[in-house]
């Protein structure tokens, strides 16, 4: 796979490879608009499919309307067919319930699609809201997946998971499965790389401080409501 950088819009970041699989931990609609709109702006420039999987607190018809805000250009692009919106039922869930293969599957003929199309590659987002404890443990799985599968393909996919839905095990889930991190923190977003890309698996000292500062960005009254 052609391994040309690709430049994310978001500065705290800057350029990554094909491949990259990331995630964003997030409070407020606000939060998603701050990353995700720069992120597929420039993938919007660089010649790329864009895929943004929605769900609360941020519809499909709010995330157009912010890109349509932001992108002087936007019915160029729409006419194109470059960016979709696409509401976390129709992608995630067919029939009500989710299936690890059948997304995936669909991601993968997305790529070759916009491949074949003319396209660079795939940029993609996917709003984990809709979560419900009951199939927790079957989207770990298709996120691990999805970590290995990123890899072979031209594509850059970014998770977003709501802090206020996570508890402590949620979040060392969610970090094990991605390559890096960014949460905000004194108004700043930051990068935290998950411990398995930087040191050996049995180096548990960036998680634990990954932990800490996810922890420590939660309100009091969230950590509360967590012990009870």
């Amino acid at each position: 796979m052609e391994e040309k950088m690709r430049n994310m819009g978001i500065g705290v970041i800057g350029s990554v490879p094909w491949g990259t699989h990331f995630c964003q931990f997030y409070r407020t609609k606000e939060d998603l608009i701050d990353i995700l709109v720069p992120y597929f702006k420039a993938g919007l420039e660089n010649n790329e499919l864009c895929m943004w999987v929605t769900s609360e607190p941020l519809t499909e018809r709010e995330a157009e309307r912010a890109m349509r805000k932001a992108v002087p250009n936007f019915a160029a692009y729409s006419k194109r067919s470059q960016i979709e919106f696409i509401p976390h039922s129709q992608w995630y869930l067919e029939d009500g319930a989710f299936s690890l293969q059948r997304v995936l599957n669909v991601w993968i003929d997305k790529v070759n699609q916009a491949v074949s199309g003319g396209f660079d590659g795939i940029r993609v987002t996917g709003n984990t809201a809709w979560l419900e404890q009951r199939v927790w443990e079957s989207f770990v799985e298709y996120e691990e997946e999805v970590n290995r599968t990123v890899a072979k393909y031209r594509m850059i996919a970014i998770c977003t998971y709501r802090l206020d839905r996570c508890g402590a095990s949620e979040i060392i889930d969610v970090a094990s499965n991605h390559q890096f991190s960014l949460i905000r923190r004194d108004g700043k977003w930051k990068v935290i790389e998950d411990s398995e890309h930087r040191y050996a698996k049995d180096k548990m000292s960036e998680h634990h401080e990954f932990l800490r500062d996810v922890l420590e960005s939660l309100t009091p009254s969230f950590l509360c409501r967590r012990c009870q």
